[in-house]
């Protein structure tokens, strides 16, 4: 068993006994004996990447399998060739194992049972429960009525069953073109619910398959295959979000009339709803197309490729869709219960590195020239296995430039003129000059240090109120730091009927030039996640090398002097 499928088993246990009305539900078959066993599944569709909202479902459909000793299909809805690439399916398998579930075995299409729901289908038309219609797409639109009147019948509602099945073996020959004729259920044109008016179950589309290449130019929908693959897979409890809650009425309808070998259920559950965030595809695509972001892996957006390269790890985005739990009614998610998990996560697995993001140079001038030392630092105080480091010290080192004030207020602990610090693992060091240049900004300061306190404590007991990270001048590593901010300025962007890309924030990527990193980070494997003391959590991205690394802000960590100046 892999890592991440031995921590999602672990989570699994832990979590037996959790409460939600679907667990309630599956709890509930099982007692009564109405299902012997669970069986879910995860149905992506393979024309795009998965996102955060995306990993709610993922989590719940595997995690409950896997709860109540089940199992859960990864099974791609392949209904439309159109849009659908491999690349996609190897993306989202990826992306599942990478969150820590598996699927015991090959994935599972739709396109699978395209011959079972052909014949299905004809059974429909021979009962008389389906027909083949001529009108277009549009006239379809335009007879299915609204949700104050009722539809109006199509002039081929009453085709003979034996004239739609020869038009319906046809258009499975190639007989005709797109658009030209679709199969569509007999149900109901006066109903309420608007998806049992005659819903499409076929139509012609003369585009080569993925995985079938050209041997149908007939592809069912998705309200069609759905329950079919269900019941042939043996599905128990099909888990959709509440979009699909008016589609039930039409997944049971199909279910109850066809020879399916079983009998699943659809249970609906809120979708997450992520302020600040964007998750409709449409919209992602058009980030992409339109240059908004560099591409569907950029840390700035929801997709799990693009959290995974901000390092976001796995395990934090269980946890996440844990504590949001599972309801029957929308809520609004804040960013922040995301950044807690991940916090928490890489508090405890993340080894500590010193950078400095916007350095000033500081020159310690009773240090000898020439000389330097190595002073140990802990890699992680959460995990003394994760043991510690040297760490090169001397005259010339890098702090940051927010850490000095010239004129500090009330409650300003770290570096001033005449004011002692501890440097985090080596010395206390007071300030004793400031060097400016012409136009006045702080470009080098001077301090003396104590050699007595090595590695931060002063025999004498005096203390400091400030302790500030550090990079030796001379061992510095240059690089560079992407800082992220929320990609939207609105907690629901596009509110209120405005488009959703006034509240784009052009700001959401901030690059730093000239970092100085400590020199232990050159070896950082992309995806490493570490955290730069007192400045938050970052991952090696992709684009560094070990000569010049590159890094992303994954999250920051609390700033109490922030705290203090959003207060003021």
């Amino acid at each position: 068993m892999s890592d991440a499928a031995s921590e999602t088993s672990s989570e699994a246990s832990a979590e037996e006994g959790r409460r939600d009305f679907i667990r309630d539900i599956i709890r509930a078959d099982l007692e009564a004996g109405r299902e012997s066993g669970v069986i879910t599944r995860f149905p992506p569709e393979p024309n795009g990447y998965l996102h955060i909202g995306h990993a709610k479902s993922i989590c719940l459909n595997f995690g409950v399998a896997e709860e109540f000793g089940g199992r859960c299909n990864l099974r791609f809805d392949d209904t439309n060739p159109v849009k659908e690439e491999q690349e996609y399916i190897e993306a989202i398998e990826e992306d599942v194992r990478w969150l820590g579930f598996d699927w015991g075995g090959r994935a599972l299409h739709a396109s699978d049972y395209f011959e079972q729901l052909y014949g299905w289908a004809e059974q429909l038309i021979e009962a008389g429960k389906a027909y083949v219609d001529d009108l277009s797409a549009e006239e379809i639109r335009a007879h299915r009525g609204s949700l104050t009147e009722p539809g109006r019948d199509s002039p081929y509602r009453e085709r003979p069953a034996a004239e739609s099945l020869d038009l319906f073996r046809r258009m499975r020959a190639g007989d005709f073109p797109d658009g030209a004729r679709v199969l569509r259920a007999k149900i109901d044109m006066a109903s309420g619910n608007i998806n049992l008016r005659d819903p499409v179950l076929y139509r012609i589309l003369h585009a080569a398959h993925p995985r079938t290449g050209s041997a149908w130019c007939i592809y069912p929908t998705y309200d069609y295959a759905h329950g079919q693959s269900d019941a042939i897979e043996g599905v128990t409890h099909s888990l959709c979000t509440l979009e699909f809650e008016d589609h039930r009425p039409l997944y049971d309808w199909l279910v109850d009339n066809l020879p399916t070998p079983s009998r699943p259920h659809q249970y609906e559950f809120a979708r997450l709803n992520l302020a600040y965030t964007v998750l409709s595809k449409r919209m992602l695509i058009r980030m992409v197309e339109e240059g908004r972001v560099r591409g569907w892996d950029d840390p700035r957006m929801p997709t799990l490729r693009g959290l995974r390269r901000r390092g976001l790890p796995p395990a934090a985005i269980r946890d996440f869709a844990k504590r949001i739990g599972v309801a029957k009614a929308d809520n609004l998610v804040e960013p922040n219960l995301l950044d807690a998990c991940v916090r928490e996560q890489l508090n405890r697995e993340a080894e500590r590195r010193m950078a400095v993001l916007k350095p000033l140079k500081v020159v310690i001038e009773n240090y000898p020239e020439g000389e330097s030392e190595e002073l140990e630092a802990i890699n992680n105080p959460e995990d003394p296995a994760a043991g510690s480091r040297k760490v090169p010290f001397g005259r010339a080192l890098y702090i940051e430039r927010d850490d000095f004030m010239e004129d500090p207020p009330k409650k300003f602990f770290r570096l001033a003129p005449g004011r002692e610090v501890r440097l985090r693992y080596a010395y206390f060091v007071t300030c004793t000059d400031v060097v400016k240049d012409a136009e006045g900004e702080v470009v080098e300061l001077r301090c003396s240090y104590d050699p007595a306190t090595r590695g931060g404590d002063a025999p004498d007991g005096r203390k400091v109120k400030g302790t500030l990270h550090w990079v030796s001048a001379a061992h510095a590593l240059d690089a560079e730091v992407r800082l992220y901010e929320q990609l939207f300025t609105a907690e629901q962007p596009g509110a209120g009927g405005r488009d959703v890309f006034e509240d784009f924030n052009d700001k959401a990527l901030q690059t730093l030039e000239g970092c100085k990193l400590e020199p232990a980070l050159a070896g950082a494997a992309v995806g490493q996640a570490v955290q730069f003391e007192r400045l938050g959590y970052f991952c090696a991205d992709p684009d560094g090398t070990p000569e010049r690394p590159v890094f992303n802000r994954t999250v920051a960590l609390r700033d109490s002097w922030a705290k203090v100046r959003k207060k003021g």
